[in-house]
C-alpha cells in the first residue's frame, strides 16, 4: 500500500515538473521539493517497517491434547517480541493475567501468598523488577517492549508476571549424560520443571524459536508470554536446565542481581561452548539459590557441568563436572554424568544400570522416574549433539511425566538461520 502511494505521488510530481520545466527557477524549486518529499517518504517507509515487523511463523507439533504451538520469530529483539506478542495475543493475555491472579489469590502451600501475605502483590512484584532491572540486557528489555506492543497488554502486567518466579521458590531435576555414558556418544540432558499446575500455565504451551539478527539462534520451551527461560537450547549445542534451591524460610530474598531465567536467555544468545557458558555464569552477580546444568553437545567441546548457586553464603558458586570426588552426590558419581534430582538414589541406580546405553527413550524414562507426583508442570529431554528435543507439558490435573514427550528437530530452523 505504502509503495503504491509513493509511486502515485512521484508520478504526480513528475508530471508537474514536465509541465513547468521550461523555467529554470521552477526546475530548481522542483528539485528541492522532490528532495524533501523523498526524505519524508523514506522516513515514513522506515517507520512502517519498524511498526510492522515481519510476522511470526506458527506451526504445531503433537496431536490432540499433546499439541504444542511452535512460534518462529526473527529480527531485532523488539521485532521478535512484537511478532510473538501479535501471534499469541489472546493466549498471552489469558496466560499472564491468569498467572498473576493465581499468585495473588494464593494457594495453601509455602510457595504462595496464602502463607506469605503480600508476597505476590503488585508492590512486591514491582519492587522485584526494580531490583533486577539494572542487570537486564537492553535486548531483553526491548523484547519485553515489543511483546507488550504486539500483545496490546500493559508492560507493567508482563513485568509482574515475570517476577513471580523471581520471588517464588520451587524444585526441579536435571541430568546430563554424554560420551561413554550414552549409546551414540551424544550429549543428552533432562530438565524437569516441578512447579504449580494450579495456575494453569500448562494450558498455554509454546516453544519459541528465536532467529536473531545478532546472536545465536535458540529455542525456549515455555508458556505464552513468558520470555525469560527456565530451559533452552541454542544452535551451538548448548543446553540449559535448572533446579530451584531457595527455601521459603529465606524469604524475602535479596534480589540485587541477576535471576537465572534472564541469565539463561543471555547464555542462549552468546555461549558458543561450555567454557564460555561457565565464564558468563562466574562473572554474573546471581541471586538466590539454585542448581544450574549446562551441557555442550559439540564433539570438539563436549561436556557438562552442574553449578550450585548459593548467593546468600560466603561461597556463592560451586562448579562440579563429571566424576568429581567433591561432588555433593559423591560417592555416587560416574564419568560423563552430572546430576541432581528430586530422587537422587533412584537416579544413580538408573544411571548405573543403563550406563553406556543412554538415548532419548532412556532419558525420557529417567525423566518420568524422578518427576514429582504432583506439580510436575513440564519436562524436556535434549539431544544437544543432534539439536533435538522431546517436550511434555502437564494437561489439566495430569502431570507432565504421564504425558507424551513430543519430538521437535531444531535443525530445520537453526540450519536455515
Amino acid at each position: 500500500m505504502l509503495n503504491s502511494i509513493i509511486l502515485t505521488f512521484t508520478k504526480v510530481v513528475t508530471s508537474i515538473y514536465l509541465a513547468y520545466s521550461q523555467t529554470s527557477s521552477l526546475r530548481n524549486g522542483y528539485k528541492l521539493s522532490l528532495a524533501i518529499i523523498f526524505i519524508v517518504l523514506l522516513n515514513i517507509s522506515c517507520a512502517d517497517k519498524i511498526n510492522n515487523p515481519t510476522e511470526a511463523k506458527i506451526s504445531t507439533i503433537g496431536i490432540g491434547e499433546d499439541e504444542i504451538t511452535v512460534v518462529v520469530v526473527s529480527g531485532t529483539s523488539y521485532e521478535m517480541g512484537y511478532q510473538l506478542g501479535k501471534a499469541l495475543k489472546d493466549e498471552i493475555k489469558s496466560c499472564m493475567t491468569g498467572f498473576i491472579e493465581y499468585a495473588q489469590k494464593g494457594e495453601k502451600t509455602s510457595r504462595y501468598s496464602a502463607d506469605t501475605p503480600g508476597r505476590y502483590d503488585d508492590a512486591t512484584l514491582d519492587n522485584a523488577w526494580l531490583s533486577v532491572s539494572p542487570y537486564l540486557t537492553e535486548r531483553f528489555i526491548e523484547e519485553m517492549n515489543g511483546l507488550a506492543e504486539g500483545s496490546e497488554l500493559p508492560i507493567e502486567l508482563l513485568k509482574r508476571a515475570h517476577m513471580i518466579p523471581v520471588v517464588g521458590d520451587y524444585a526441579c531435576s536435571g541430568v546430563s549424560v554424554w560420551g561413554k555414558a550414552s549409546n551414540d556418544g551424544h550429549l543428552y540432558q533432562i530438565r524437569n520443571l516441578d512447579f504449580t499446575m494450579v495456575a494453569g500455565l500448562q494450558d498455554y504451551p509454546v516453544i519459541v524459536v528465536y532467529l536473531p539478527d545478532e546472536g545465536i539462534a535458540h529455542a525456549s520451551a515455555t508458556f505464552a508470554g513468558y520470555i525469560a527461560a527456565h530451559t533452552g537450547i541454542n544452535a551451538k549445542g548448548i543446553v540449559l536446565s535448572e533446579k530451584g534451591a531457595s527455601p521459603g524460610s529465606e524469604y524475602p530474598f535479596d534480589l540485587d542481581g541477576t535471576h537465572f531465567s534472564t541469565l539463561f536467555r543471555d547464555l542462549l544468545y552468546e555461549a558458543n561452548n561450555l567454557d564460555e557458558a561457565l565464564n558468563m555464569i562466574e562473572t554474573t552477580k546471581l541471586i538466590k539459590r539454585y542448581r544450574l546444568y549446562v551441557g555442550d553437545g559439540k564433539n570438539e567441546s563436549m561436556g557438562a557441568a552442574k553449578i550450585l548457586v548459593s548467593s546468600p553464603d560466603s561461597v556463592k558458586l560451586t562448579i562440579w563436572k563429571d566424576n568429581d570426588a567433591n561432588d555433593e552426590v559423591a560417592p555416587n558419581i560416574k564419568e560423563n554424568i552430572c546430576y541432581y534430582t528430586m530422587e537422587n538414589d533412584i537416579t544413580y541406580n538408573y544411571l548405573s544400570d543403563n550406563y553406556g546405553s543412554f538415548d532419548a527413550s532412556k532419558m525420557i524414562e529417567l525423566s518420568k522416574l524422578v518427576a514429582t507426583k504432583s506439580g510436575n508442570l513440564e519436562n524436556v529431554v535434549y539431544d544437544a549433539t543432534n539439536l533435538e528435543m522431546w517436550v511434555s507439558y502437564a494437561h489439566g490435573d495430569e502431570v507432565a511425566s504421564s504425558r507424551s514427550y513430543v519430538h521437535l528437530d531444531l535443525k530445520q530452523y537453526f540450519n536455515n538461520d
